[in-house]
């Protein structure tokens, strides 16, 4: 609800536009006494009254030296939090189902150490750092995923419970992050690739007499290109070889969302192509991509790589029509 959110934000001195890197004002330090404080204080409660039915000084004096103990833990609680400078980092992108980490560069323009500072997201696992006095140190909050897409994972919270864990400081942060992540892939046998021939040999030359060498045989390579005289000249070895030839015609491997089986759902199918880019890319192979709407020109490489992922993650984002709608 907007309204709700409006309030969260303005309680919890959530910026939507936070400057860098932030600091953690008194303004954005909340605590309050955890279970074992709670405890603590009716102990001394239960203490005090004893102390002033039997009119014992001493335990008067101990009563008081133990609740000064209990206002000093609250101030270094509090402290342990005061002026720490964080910086948000840049998220790598991920499959779905993995852990995504959101590092987190922190600053400690104190004297005195931070310790058991906790990152966590709602409902997620947490991590602990101690940041070393004056130094930097980093920290990656991890985040479960479990759906493709792009992910805003929502604010952070840094708690602490140090020194004595009778209170718990804690204050919000909201970056804004934003993180990719890739469809789970499903690994299949790659398609048989496509041969395109280059405009010197439109002319009868087919290219396929200039022999290059030999490399060991990839998923795309097809069987007629194996060079059985050398398989059998190197039967001790389990990978096959397959010939090269320089010019003429070049295979270009097209990962198209037709060639996916139809009776499955959009998901599957983005996960079938998610490993079809992988094994295409692990085999060194070129390669396109064609999707509803979109299509992504053969290349390889690592950036052409991840090119072809985010392509599969943000599809039918952005006012893209509907997987079922159209077919590439």
């Amino acid at each position: 609800m907007p309204a709700l959110a409006s309030f969260q934000r303005w309680l919890f001195r959530l910026a939507p536009d936070e400057q860098l890197p932030i600091v953690l004002s008194q303004r954005r330090i909340f605590i309050v006494p955890t279970r074992a404080g709670i405890l603590y204080a009716v102990v001394l409660m239960v203490m005090l009254i004893g102390a002033i039915n039997y009119n014992l000084s001493l335990g008067h004096a101990l009563i008081f030296l133990l609740a000064g103990l209990g206002i000093v833990a609250m101030v270094h609680t509090f402290h342990n939090l005061f002026g720490l400078r964080l910086t948000p980092g840049r998220v790598p992108a991920v499959f779905a189902g993995d852990l995504a980490h959101f590092p987190l560069q922190l600053e400690n323009t104190r004297r005195q150490t931070r310790r058991a500072l906790d990152f966590s997201f709602a409902g997620q696992a947490t991590s602990s750092v101690d940041l070393p006095a004056e130094g930097r140190a980093s920290v990656a909050v991890p985040f479960a995923t479990q759906r493709r897409g792009r992910l805003d994972p929502g604010r952070v919270t840094l708690a602490t419970r140090y020194p004595l864990g009778l209170f718990r400081a804690w204050s919000y942060l909201h970056p804004r992050w934003s993180c990719i992540v890739y469809p789970r892939p499903i690994r299949t046998a790659l398609p048989a690739p496509s041969p395109t021939m280059h405009a010197d040999h439109l002319h009868g030359d087919n290219g396929q007499e200039d022999f290059a060498g030999l490399r060991p045989r990839q998923l795309s390579d097809p069987t007629r290109h194996i060079a059985w005289k050398a398989v059998a000249r190197r039967s001790d070895e389990q990978a096959h070889l397959v010939k090269q030839f320089a010019g003429g015609a070049a295979e270009e491997l097209w990962l198209a969302w037709s060639l996916t089986a139809s009776e499955d759902g959009p998901e599957e199918r983005l996960s079938i192509l998610t490993g079809w880019v992988l094994s295409a890319d692990e085999a060194q192979a070129r390669y396109g991509l064609k999707l509803p709407g979109k299509q992504l020109a053969v290349g390889q490489g690592e950036a052409h790589r991840a090119s072809c992922l985010q392509a599969l993650a943000l599809h039918g984002e952005s006012g893209e029509a509907p997987e079922s709608s159209r077919q590439a």
